[in-house]
């Protein structure tokens, strides 16, 4: 997949059919099927937003070109201003194949007091071993995390809820849980669909009592 940073607001992917096949996803269920759509876009979204902070929170532009060999999708970021959106739409060149536009307003930062936001994260594993010794050194049982194997590699699926731990304290597990593992980019879902479950919950917890430290 490709990201382009058009300016501040604006940002650009061109993804091919065949990528959007091997991120386990059907090239024409994303037009009929609303909810595996909106996990291709989020997916594509975290991407942009570890690769060049373009964080996705306030109300959303997205048009949608659909290519001979894949589509083409424009984000642009709306302000909210005393409750008024403001948005920079760039203008199409070709409005031909233009096979969408439509304004998404989500994420309207004035609820966040009422729902806190949880950070979600994926850490990759080098080996079965190394899930074990995280247990036995991380001592944190009220986070909730999950274990799955997806394509021979183990991974930990883990929530933080910004209610119960501030950032600093989130930034510190994180770090300790990082030594033994890698922050991974490929979706929840995806594992989720095509990969087994492990241990649904408290998986940490579990393993340090299933197994002795090495």
């Amino acid at each position: 997949m490709e990201i382009e940073r058009v300016n501040e607001t604006t940002i650009k992917f061109f993804i091919t059919y065949n990528d959007i096949e091997d991120r386990g996803f059907d090239r024409d269920e994303i037009w009929y099927n609303r909810e595996r759509g909106e996990e291709l876009f989020f997916e594509m979204m975290n991407e942009a937003n570890d690769r060049d902070e373009f964080e996705l929170d306030g109300p959303l532009w997205i048009q949608v070109h659909a290519l001979d060999k894949g589509l083409e999708i424009v984000v642009t970021r709306g302000q909210v201003t005393d409750g008024n959106v403001k948005l920079e739409i760039p203008v199409t060149q070709d409005k031909n194949d233009l096979e969408e536009d439509l304004v998404d307003l989500m994420n309207d930062d004035s609820d966040d007091d009422d729902n806190p936001e949880s950070l979600e994260l994926i850490i990759r594993f080098r080996d079965f071993e190394d899930i074990i010794s995280l247990s036995h050194n991380f001592f944190v049982d009220d986070l909730e995390n999950g274990l799955y194997h997806f394509e021979g590699r183990y991974y930990l699926h883990v929530l933080f809820n910004d209610e119960t731990y501030n950032e600093d304290e989130q930034d510190d597990m994180l770090s300790q849980m990082l030594e033994y593992g890698f922050e991974s980019d490929i979706s929840i879902y995806r594992i989720k669909e095509y990969g087994k479950e492990i241990i649904a919950e408290s998986a940490l917890t579990n393993l340090r009592k299933a197994f002795s430290k090495r």
